[in-house]
């Protein structure tokens, strides 16, 4: 090496400047990169101060990723550094699109188990065009509605096509492989027809976008009137959700192409027009829609549906559910003699407190017979029944469903809520002070149904025994069917629908089963 203006490096020593490998350099020296100022007489190659830098911005603009000719058009000046960036930026978008496109097929093929026929589908669907794409959704309306009389529904089908972006969000990659598989389901295709099926024959024709704005803000109305009911715990096969029907019929009625009013028939109406367009898969199709388009996303209205499907079933026409309730509230009769409603709720509160002292934070994320709930959030549910039917006693019925009744420790709360229910139950009187059209015995009744029923559930999921209680549910059995035969059974209504169980059964399981429960439930079933 020489030191001064013409200084020159070997090439072993110009590699460790640049930490480039000797292979390379003279890789490079071949293909034009970079030039030796000389060669020694034994023919060894020297690099100069030119080469050292340009063998220095080459080894950046390999680290970018850019190739040999790209490089070496940047060095010779045969295009200006911006514009070999611009075309590398495009490149690279190109690839995080593609790698973004498998990345979203590896991580369908883990959360759906997909089979070798899914991995080659899903693939197909990310490498397609928005051309294609469009052409999926337009066939798939077309066989769908085929030859029905209903242009607006058709044009807004065919108008909400997948319009994935250039540089599409994981979510939205997501979103188009699920849509794709979607629309291959004969239950949705079913479901799309089954609602223009409807509309054809109900409301043939054009649509004016005045009424069809309308029907939105009435759903969007009732949305809101169920939500805060069920937020408030308010049940749906109870007289309380009566007036929240008769305002959202009410509201509905104008709608209507035909004279209707609020009554059997009007009920009748609304009921099957929910039940057409309860369609879960069909509800699922526009929420990816959205997705994809960068829409909003309406939130699902599957658990606000089923409320309101509830609430029409038990409430079939107006003051349907209290007039049958006035009938049994008529009867003065005890079922629980000899010794009676209170001392059977003292019993019952007794048995229930030993089962939920023996829960250890630990079992709280444990499953249980209600589907929704675990160990927790049905010991919180406990506590809530104690805080309703004792609040109601006392005049001033809590509106704090959805908080957490539980604090930090759940056994000193039920204790509380129970021992306030109870004094309330005792207070002169209540047995017969009514409470709108109800005695309070009726009152400290539903308690102990409440309690013996969802002590079984915690019996079950906690793997106690719940068996000294026996005789109380025997005396509840016809109560219940009393009070429930008649009732909507779903899972939106207070209870799921009876399960056959036999005769010669234990009452409590008895009690259980017609409560919907399954007697034979384990944590895996």
């Amino acid at each position: 090496m020489r030191v001064g203006d013409d200084t020159l490096w070997s090439i072993g020593e110009i590699a460790r400047r640049t930490g480039l490998s000797v292979k390379l350099i003279r890789h490079w020296s071949d293909c034009g990169i970079v030039s030796p100022a000389e060669r020694t007489e034994a023919g060894y190659r020297r690099y100069g101060t030119e080469a050292l830098a340009r063998l220095q911005l080459a080894r950046t603009l390999r680290e970018l990723g850019l190739g040999l000719v790209e490089i070496r058009e940047v060095l010779d000046r045969e295009h200006t550094l911006a514009e070999v960036a611009a075309v590398q930026v495009d490149a690279l978008e190109a690839q995080i699109r593609t790698l973004r496109s498998q990345q979203a097929v590896l991580r369908s093929v883990l959360s759906r188990d997909a089979t070798t026929e899914g991995i080659l589908s899903m693939t197909e669907l990310v490498r397609m065009s928005a051309a294609e794409r469009r052409k999926i959704i337009a066939d798939f309306v077309t066989e769908a509605l085929a030859e029905l009389d209903v242009p607006t529904y058709r044009r807004g089908l065919l108008a909400a096509t997948p319009e994935l972006p250039a540089d599409p969000t994981d979510e939205q990659v997501d979103a188009w492989i699920e849509l794709g598989e979607l629309v291959q389901d004969p239950a949705l295709r079913n479901g799309l027809r089954r609602m223009a099926q409807y509309a054809a024959e109900h409301h043939p024709g054009e649509h004016d976008d005045a009424v069809l704005a309308e029907a939105r803000q009435v759903t969007d109305d009732w949305l809101a009137s169920v939500n805060a009911a069920m937020a408030e715990g308010i049940a749906a096969d109870s007289p309380a959700a009566d007036p929240i029907v008769t305002a959202i019929v009410a509201a509905w009625i104008p709608t209507q192409p035909t004279a209707v009013t609020d009554d059997l028939q009007g009920r009748k109406l609304l009921l099957e027009q929910l039940e057409v367009a309860a369609d879960q898969k069909v509800e699922r199709y526009w929420q990816l829609l959205c997705v994809i388009n960068g829409w909003p996303v309406r939130p699902s209205m599957a658990a606000a549906g089923a409320w309101l499907l509830a609430a029409l079933r038990a409430n079939p026409e107006p003051g349907a559910r209290a007039a049958r309730l006035d009938e049994l509230y008529a009867d003065k009769r005890d079922a629980w003699e000899p010794a009676g409603v209170l001392a059977a709720c003292e019993r019952v509160v007794e048995a229930v407190t030993l089962l939920v002292s023996k829960v250890k934070p630990d079992e709280f994320d444990r499953p249980t017979p209600c589907a929704d709930w675990d160990v927790r959030a049905l010991l919180n549910h406990l506590v809530w029944e104690n805080l309703l039917w004792g609040g109601f006693a006392e005049g001033a019925p809590p509106a704090d469903f959805t908080a957490d009744h539980l604090g930090d420790d759940h056994v000193e709360a039920f204790r509380v809520a129970s021992r306030r229910a109870l004094a309330a139950f005792n207070r002169p009187g209540l047995l017969e002070q009514r409470f709108g059209p109800a005695p309070g015995r009726r009152l400290v009744e539903q308690l102990v149904i409440e309690l013996l029923v969802h002590g079984w559930d915690l019996a079950k999921a906690t793997g106690q025994s719940h068996d000294t209680v026996g005789d109380l549910a025997e005396l509840a059995l016809p109560v219940v069917r009393e009070i429930y035969g008649e009732a909507e059974r779903s899972a939106a209504a207070s209870f799921a629908p009876a399960r056959p169980i036999p005769s010669d059964t234990n009452p409590l399981d008895r009690l259980a089963a017609y409560l919907g429960r399954s007697v034979d439930w384990s944590g895996r079933s």
